[in-house]
């Protein structure tokens, strides 16, 4: 299936790719097979950085600068000929979460938003599972769709100046880990007992744009157990493969 794309220059070393404005898996999957397309047959990965998100993809020439007219020529007619290349390896993540109120800092603002008990909260969300649709904002920040939209809300009108790290929240139609301490607006519903991104690891993020998600609720006990175990190298992330 192919979109109406439109290609516009992001600077002078970037062109931003955009298919139509919406959360689709299948926008998704087109735009990580174009991805795969263009790694395999197009652009030499040592030169070009290629960041898939939601509904774009942004190419970055890390050599020298693009000439938008000819390279955005070269892009639609590849568009035109992606073949359907092998897909990646996927995995679906199962990650702790502890919604103890110390950590769910919002639970109570959010219960009563929604009008359901915190027990429902817990139970919605760690029932779905979810999309990696982009990974942003943060070094290893996961925008995850496939929110019920029962558990919908917006953003907190005043972000909060510090969040923690692991922090999981809640944003209109999207779920998400903080990854590290820093800004921001969520509504804090819980903490993941582990480290989404470790900048001194060779893969620095554990999941890629196309992954799934699953929480499961986890006592204060085991969440400091799983610190521990993390601390000393020997947590194992529970992850098993699916299909693309």
């Amino acid at each position: 299936m192919s979109y109406s794309i439109s290609i516009r220059p992001y600077g002078i070393h970037a062109v931003l790719v955009e298919w139509p404005n919406e959360v689709d898996e299948t926008i998704l999957e087109d735009i990580l097979q174009f991805y795969r397309h263009l790694r395999t047959h197009c652009l030499k990965k040592t030169s070009w950085e290629m960041i898939p998100a939601y509904n774009s993809l942004t190419l970055v020439q890390n050599d020298s600068v693009v000439d938008f007219k000819t390279f955005s020529a070269k892009l639609k007619k590849w568009y035109d000929e992606k073949s359907e290349t092998l897909s990646e390896q996927r995995f679906l993540w199962r990650l702790p979460v502890c919604y103890d109120l110390d950590f769910g800092i919002d639970l109570k603002e959010v219960s009563e938003s929604l009008q359901l008990p915190i027990n429902e909260i817990i139970k919605q969300h760690t029932e779905n599972t979810y999309r990696v649709f982009g990974i942003g904002f943060l070094p290893g920040f996961m925008y995850l769709g496939g929110l019920p939209s029962s558990l919908e809300l917006p953003r907190k009108t005043t972000p909060r100046l510090k969040v923690a790290k692991g922090a999981v929240g809640l944003a209109a139609k999207q779920t998400g880990i903080y990854p590290q301490e820093s800004p921001g607006g969520w509504n804090i519903i819980g903490n993941c007992s582990v480290s989404i991104f470790e900048a001194k690891q060779e893969k620095p993020c554990l999941v890629n744009v196309g992954d799934q998600i699953q929480f499961y609720s986890i006592s204060r006990a085991e969440y400091d157990l799983h610190k521990i175990e993390g601390e000393v190298g020997i947590y194992k992330v529970e992850k098993m493969k699916i299909d693309a």
